[in-house]
């Protein structure tokens, strides 16, 4: 039994006391603890080694004390396990060397097992469960298939992922092959995620907002919500769609258990486009966290109120910066902690 199941309450829209909070990349470059071993391992190997992501994961915990820890991953060992060579450049982020650009390029694209293929992640999930030891729950996640797609077919990080845009319009009987053998490898390896301890699972679909509601329903949404179908009777799902504000009335008849909201929407509109009846997660601005930790505790308090303690998860609207004080950091987990109604 986990001790702390206040997340996992919240997932299921229990009453509680105080919400409960986390913060997105919550397991990283903010942390001092965390560069120490980024000076000493790349990122790949810091992912495939689980005695360093088990620790990565858990550093945050031990620091503030969050009400659930994230896996430290990445949402593209999943390319990586699909026979598309991705690189992590210092500086730079990532970086794919031979895009997927043509119907031959598709069809190169295998589905792989994920039980041999990402192995490591798994046992880096039982790694961290017994430095966890049923405190707190452990979240793992995956990329939404469009966001992935967005990488596979761009090479690298964009403002706009114009290439990916144009290969979905310009040859979208490719463009949703490649979507369904993500989405199957997806679902595949959350399954085994599951089966390893996660004890939710989040689908992040950051750059579902380049596209507009209609594209986003053909090249997004359907294939989250497969995702969502598939694991939603295996453990609670959390959707989070940066920037689609105008797909939260489909996606909160999904089945998810939660939606992830970003700073650009109300918590007010979060509330009515979701009809009030579904778990929120969110929404505080990740770079609000530059503001003074007296700031930072008024407006946490003032975010609860708005969303209302119940059915809600604190979180940022987005992930963590790195340039992001520890006592600011700090601050906005206390004021979670000591909110009272």
């Amino acid at each position: 039994m986990i001790k702390n199941d206040l997340f996992l309450r919240a997932l299921k829209g229990e009453t509680v006391d105080r919400p409960p909070v986390w913060m997105m990349r919550q397991a990283g470059r903010y942390l001092p603890e965390f560069m120490k071993i980024k000076e000493k391992y790349d990122f790949f190997t810091r992912c495939r080694t689980p005695e360093l992501a088990s620790e990565i994961t858990v550093q945050p915990i031990r620091r503030y004390g969050m009400d659930a820890a994230i896996l430290f991953s990445d949402i593209l060992v999943i390319p990586q396990a699909m026979n598309i060579e991705v690189e992590m450049k210092l500086n730079f982020g990532p970086y794919l060397p031979n895009p997927v650009r043509t119907q031959q390029d598709v069809d190169s694209v295998v589905i792989p097992d994920v039980t041999t293929e990402l192995d490591y992640v798994y046992n880096a999930i039982k790694a961290t469960k017994e430095l966890l030891n049923d405190d707190i729950p452990l979240i793992g996640f995956a990329g939404s298939p469009w966001t992935i797609l967005c990488y596979c077919v761009q090479g690298q990080g964009s403002k706009n992922f114009d290439k990916a845009k144009a290969f979905c319009f310009t040859n979208p009987v490719a463009a949703h092959q490649l979507l369904q053998k993500i989405t199957d490898t997806t679902i595949a390896y959350l399954k085994e995620k599951i089966r390893a301890g996660v004890n939710a699972v989040q689908i992040f679909d950051s750059w579902g907002g380049m596209l507009s509601p209609t594209d986003y329903k053909e090249f997004s949404w359907q294939y989250i919500n497969q995702i969502i179908e598939a694991l939603k009777d295996h453990a609670p799902v959390i959707a989070f769609g940066k920037g689609c504000w105008f797909a939260l009335d489909e996606m909160s008849k999904s089945g998810a258990s939660a939606l992830g909201i970003d700073w650009t929407c109300s918590a007010k509109n979060a509330r009515y486009l979701t009809g009030g009846n579904i778990t929120l997660q969110g929404n505080f601005d990740p770079s609000r966290l530059l503001s003074p930790p007296e700031d930072i505790k008024k407006m946490v308090r003032q975010m609860i109120d708005e969303f209302g303690k119940d059915k809600y998860i604190v979180n940022l609207g987005h992930g963590i910066l790195p340039n992001i004080p520890l006592e600011n950091a700090k601050a906005f987990v206390d004021a979670v902690k000591t909110y009272k109604a």
